[in-house]
Parts: structure tokens; C-alpha cells; sequence
């Protein structure tokens, strides 16, 4: 299934998303939830009758009013997580960043999947991201991929991780990269350098949808993996791509990790971590470690942001400036 949030007459609506069309689940059948959260919350009674009906209006069995997508306010597809992590799952990506700034490899990382909490009340779907004057300094979107926690769950193995998988989504881990590096040299963060928005969407797609790209995961790891490209635009131009399929730890063995000694939660967020070349920090450290006069890029008001994951749709985002002067990197103290 592919789900949507959307908003109806002010209030959060969920529907089946079906040939670029929006059908209401709770009017396709009564029985169903009409929100994100109702039917992450009754995942395991509620998903065979979701399935069911959704296969009722593809066959033309059920015909429910329905609007079109294009003409919808789409929301995030899980608008209020009950938290939200972000792993680090690419290698690419990690070993990239840290040549440019001229240290080693870190080998934990291929000992242990990491993560860390992000502002789950900062989660948005398509649309504006508004943004402060300091967040414009250094600027940055990440590419990624997210899933939902769909059933509660503590001390999970990875073999087992994959059945608490509600969907997956395409996850954009805006950041302001010098808020996040000057409270970084403290050792805790990153905090005010992500917690003004983290993008999810456009829409929730099920696991079953996926089954036709799935690809052997790597030796020595455990849990599901796709053939998914990935791809970031701004302004058209496109500046990142990469594959799910490169996440060298998977959902599974980050959800595990997660789940050693605390409870995971229907809503639960997490995110793969940015994929190679998936983010302006690392492209400007490569091309400067290329080229020394190599310019940089960062996003900038006005700037469009597209973001595609084959089957996981198309997630666009405009950057917005607040009309505001407030600085918080002039309060520091002298």
C-alpha cells in the first residue's frame, strides 16, 4: 500500500494513495482508521482489512469519492511521531566525510550501528521549511530513507526487527552546519543545528510494495535490503544520488539497537542516515579536497529541494526565510 496524509477541512485525513489519486480510508471502508496514528496504533488488527480494501478499489469491487493528489494539502505521512532517531548507516558517506577533514576512518563503525535524537515535533511533509537567520549559515539537506515503527516492541534481534516495519519513507535531515559544529566541539549534539525541521513523505509505502527490489544484504549483516535509487535536486539541478541499497547496516540491526533495553513504539521515526555524496557538506569537502578553489554550496532562500526514492515517490521542499534579524550565534558570550 501506498498511504497518505493529507488535510481535509483543517483536520489530518489518511487515504490510499492509487493512480495519482486520494481515497479516504475511512470512507472507502468504515471500519478503517481515518488517521496515521489510529492505524499505527491497531497495526496488526487493522492491516489485513486495509489491504483488503485497498485491493477492492484497484479491482473496481469498491468506488469511494476520491480527490486528486496533485490537488491535495499533503501533510507528513506520520505527522506526530512518538519520537524520532537518525542512524548512520552509509559508510560511504561517513568515510567520505572524514577524509575531507584529513582523520581516519573510524573503525567503530563497522562494529555497531549508531543513532541519535532528533526534534520529533519538528516533522514536516512537503511544503515550506522555514528558516531562521543563523540556520542559512551553511544550509544543508540530507538524503535519506525512514521507517515506522508499527507495533511495540523491547530487546528485538535484527532477525526479527523487519515485522515491526510499518513502511518506508524518504527522509530529508535538514541542517545548519554551523549551529550543528560550534555545539558539536562540546561533544553533545546536534541539537539546534537539526531541530527546526526534519522532512518525511510524501508518502508511507508498505513493505509488500518493495518485495520486487529486494537484493541479498550484505555478509555478516542481517535484515532486509532494496534496490532503490536514490536522488536529491535543488533547482532542478541534480546534485546527489545513491542507493538504499548501499546502507551497509540495515533498519533491522539499527531497530535492535534501538530496542536494547527500551521500548520501541508505534510512531517511532528512524531515519538510514545520510546516503554518499548526500549531503552539501560532504560534496564541498570533496570538491575542495579536489580543487582548492573549488566554490561552495548551500541552500539558500528560495532554493528548491526535490527528493526522489524509486517507489517511495517524490518529496518537495522551498526554502523560506523568517522575517527576523534574531541571532543566536551573536548571544554567545565573550
Amino acid at each position: 500500500m501506498k498511504l497518505v496524509t493529507y488535510s481535509k477541512n483543517g483536520k489530518e485525513q489518511l487515504a490510499f494513495y492509487i493512480n495519482n489519486a486520494l481515497y479516504d480510508t475511512n470512507a472507502a471502508n468504515t471500519q478503517l482508521p481515518g488517521t496515521m496514528a489510529e492505524l499505527l496504533n491497531n497495526w496488526e488488527s487493522q492491516i489485513d482489512a486495509m489491504h483488503k480494501t485497498e485491493e477492492d478499489i484497484k479491482s473496481g469491487k469498491n468506488t469511494p469519492l476520491s480527490i486528486p493528489y496533485a490537488g491535495a494539502n499533503i501533510l507528513a505521512p506520520v505527522p506526530h511521531p512518538t519520537s524520532c532517531r537518525d542512524g548512520y548507516a552509509f559508510r560511504q558517506h561517513v568515510a567520505a566525510a572524514r577524509r575531507n577533514r584529513k582523520v581516519d576512518m573510524i573503525p567503530e563503525f563497522d562494529q555497531y550501528p549508531i543513532f541519535y535524537f532528533t526534534n520529533h515535533n519538528a516533522i514536516q511533509g512537503p511544503g515550506p521549511i522555514p528558516c531562521m537567520p543563523d540556520h542559512f549559515k551553511k544550509l544543508d539537506f540530507e538524503l535519506e530513507a525512514a521507517v515506522v515503527i508499527c507495533k511495540k516492541g523491547r530487546n528485538i534481534k535484527a532477525q526479527d526487527a523487519d515485522k515491526y516495519i510499518g513502511g518506508y519513507m524518504i527522509m530529508n535531515d535538514i541542517s545548519a552546519r554551523t549551529l550543528q559544529m560550534e555545539e558539536m566541539l562540546l561533544n553533545l549534539g546536534p541539537a539546534k543545528g537539526k531541530d527546526f525541521s526534519t522532512v518525511i513523505g510524501p508518502m508511507l509505502v508498505t513493505p509488500d510494495e518493495l518485495e520486487p527490489y529486494k537484493i541479498p544484504t550484505a555478509p555478516n549483516h542481517t535484515g532486509n535490503t532494496y534496490n532503490l535509487a536514490m536522488r536529491c535536486l535543488v533547482n532542478g539541478i541534480k546534485v546527489s544520488e545513491g542507493n538504499m541499497g548501499d546502507m551497509d547496516w540495515t533498519f533491522a540491526e539499527i531497530i535492535e539497537r534501538c530496542a536494547y533495553g527500551a521500548d520501541i513504539l508505534p510512531g517511532d521515526v528512524i531515519g538510514s542516515g545520510t546516503v554518499g555524496t548526500g549531503c552539501f557538506l560532504e560534496l564541498n569537502g570533496t570538491g575542495k579536497l579536489n580543487d582548492p578553489n573549488y566554490k561552495e554550496q548551500w541552500l539558500q532562500e528560495g532554493d528548491v529541494v526535490e527528493m526522489e526514492i524509486d517507489k517511495l515517490g517524490h518529496l518537495t521542499n522551498t526554502i523560506v526565510a523568517e522575517q527576523t534579524d534574531w541571532s543566536i550565534l551573536n548571544l554567545k558570550k565573550k
